[in-house]
């Protein structure tokens, strides 16, 4: 039978070579719209429980295959883990430390190939689209490294009787709601994100990447990012933000942007704690060569190097003095100590620093005033950043090599050594302080010292120091001129310090010396140094310390000064006691003769 409006031969040849296969496909495609949704489920739980061990299952209320527009679209996915086989791995040692739960209303696959799943047992996909996915992942420390697993096949082997292949071009997560239990402290830890966003591009499962160790869970790159993160620490104490942060595991590379460690307010702070209060401002990061999977199973910072770039760092030494306070051994402070007290594993080749802005503070209960000490415009590197149990073996010092601004006017070059395994936290520190006008120095001796310097000019500070948590033995050399100091005492009544004449006269005239060397073509005065630290002295405490150890016998203020001068203001105040006493008692007597002369009237 013909059809009458085909009435030409080139549209008979149209109709059966493109008409006719076009109308096949699209009643294949109907049919196949209509039964592929159970054989997809059943293939796509196959996949999951095979691949996972056993471990996760997957679930969904409905599917749609649009066979002509290659897209599949899920509804209301949920991944599960199985708490029954978890429970039997973590007595077989076997169990993850990272559990993952899963829920999406909907997923679209984009450019599937159903045709090419059904007859060649390949999985190919375009792209997968993950609209506000909520993933819940739970942390618990079960093994600090791979453990033997009785199976030993890779994901691609454990699918191989079902699959030859999987490949997926890209997945997009999409405003990620993301929560997160760590149950590896004495208390969980919860962290929630938002305004996440996922990339994972080129997942593939084959012979040829069952044993490529460059993908991440089989994927050439994941990008995370993330914007305007919030959060506290487990105390309260501190609250963190980031305003930017992007993860790229092709690159191995972490870079962030805005981060910030803001501690509670000063009264609420300490009232809670008996630490040094810190804060944090960091303009970007990086971190390069970061070995992510590391990091995710066993909670290892692993890098080559870390670049900090602009922002500053604030410390502020803990006002409070209570029996408490006083017994507590602040060696904590220490960095050496301090890095294995972090709970994470660390180790990081190199870390550089550019143009950071460095501040410590502290209160003086005597002068009721906060001094602080400034260090402008620091830049450096330190080298053999680490805590991990293995490493002191071959390494076990961390060195710093810091030039900065004193008081953002000399410059400081300053080198550390800290030994990372010695039970006395041992650590060395040197440099060179070059020219500035001590009255600089103000806003820190003024509030810590009661002392003012009105006239001189540093040439030179120079230290080498060796330390520990007992004692701070080393050399300091101090050249300066033409020094000239003011010596205050606190009024309490006014809430300033009143400038002390008298003594600041003694101390010009009788104490300090006003240049070193003395004359020029003199050898300097120098200072050996031996400084026992108290065990509630912090770390920038007991360095600034001891070196003023040092400063005080260059500038003529030695022991035996200090005792001479302690001698002559004692006598000067007993005098003055003395002199007060006697012109009470003749007060007394004026007025008993006045007394006498009214009585005898």
């Amino acid at each position: 039978m013909e059809f009458k409006f085909l009435k030409h031969k080139w549209q008979k040849i149209v109709f059966k070579f493109v008409l006719i296969p076009v109308i096949i496909i699209f009643l294949l495609a109907l049919v196949v719209n209509r039964y592929w949704s159970p054989i997809l489920a059943s293939k796509v739980h196959d996949v999951v429980l095979s691949s996972s061990d056993s471990l996760y299952k997957i679930d969904f209320t409905d599917a749609e295959l649009h066979v002509l527009q290659g897209k599949i679209t899920l509804y209301n996915i949920t991944l599960k883990p199985d708490t029954a086989v978890y429970n039997q791995k973590k007595k077989q040692h076997l169990a993850p430390n990272n559990l993952v739960e899963l829920h999406v209303k909907r997923l679209i696959l984009l450019h599937v190939h159903p045709l090419s799943l059904y007859f060649r047992h390949k999985l190919n996909i375009g792209q997968i689209i993950l609209n506000e996915p909520e993933v819940n992942i739970s942390y618990q420390l079960n093994h600090t490294k791979d453990t033997v697993l009785k199976d030993h096949r890779t994901a691609w082997q454990k699918i191989s009787k079902s699959l030859k292949s999987i490949h997926i071009g890209q997945i997009l997560l999409n405003d990620v709601k993301f929560k997160y239990h760590d149950y590896s402290g004495n208390k969980v830890a919860i962290s929630e994100l938002k305004e996440m966003n996922l990339t994972a591009n080129d997942l593939l499962i084959d012979s040829a990447t069952q044993t490529d160790r460059s993908r991440l869970l089989y994927c050439k790159d994941v990008i995370t990012e993330l914007n305007n993160y919030t959060g506290k620490t487990a105390s309260g104490l501190y609250t963190y933000k980031i305003k930017y942060l992007k993860l790229s595991t092709l690159k191995s590379q972490l870079n962030v942007e805005g981060m910030q460690l803001s501690p509670a307010k000063t009264d609420v702070f300490f009232n809670k704690s008996n630490n040094d209060r810190f804060g944090v401002n960091i303009d970007s990061l990086q971190l390069n060569n970061f070995d992510f999977l590391s990091y995710h199973k066993y909670r290892r910072v692993t890098a080559s190097n870390l670049v900090l770039n602009r922002g500053s760092i604030r410390v502020f030494n803990n006002p409070n003095k209570t029996k408490t306070t006083t017994t507590i051994d602040k060696v904590s402070t220490f960095p050496n100590v301090m890095i294995h007290q972090i709970g994470i594993d660390l180790n990081i080749d190199t870390v550089r620093i550019h143009h950071i802005n460095v501040e410590y503070s502290e209160f003086n209960h005597k002068s009721n005033k906060t001094g602080t000490v400034t260090f402008n415009n620091t830049s450096g590197h330190f080298y053999n950043i680490t805590n991990n149990k293995t490493t002191p073996a071959k390494n076990n010092i961390t060195s710093v090599d810091l030039t900065t601004y004193f008081m953002n006017r000399g410059k400081l070059d300053v080198q550390f050594a800290f030994n990372l395994t010695d039970k006395d936290a041992a650590f060395t520190y040197k440099g060179t302080l070059g020219p500035m006008n001590l009255q600089a120095l103000n806003p820190a001796v003024m509030p810590l010292a009661m002392v003012k310097a009105t006239g001189g000019t540093i040439k030179e500070l120079s230290f080498d120091i060796q330390a520990n948590a007992n004692v701070f033995k080393g050399h300091v050399g101090f050249l300066y001129n033409n020094l000239k100091v003011n010596i205050f005492q606190a009024d309490t009544a006014n809430d300033r310090l009143k400038k002390r004449s008298v003594m600041s006269m003694f101390a010009n005239l009788f104490v300090i010396k006003h240049d070193n060397p003395d004359k020029a073509g003199e050898t300097p005065r120098s200072a050996n140094v031996i400084y026992l630290r108290p065990k509630d002295s912090p770390f920038f405490k007991t360095i600034w310390k001891a070196l003023l150890e040092g400063i005080k016998p260059c500038v003529g203020v030695d022991a035996k000064k200090q005792q001479e001068t302690k001698a002559r203001i004692e006598e000067h105040q007993k005098n003055k006691r003395d002199h007060k006493a006697r012109k009470e008692a003749r007060k007394k007597r004026k007025a008993e003769k006045k007394r006498q002369k009214e009585l005898n009237k």
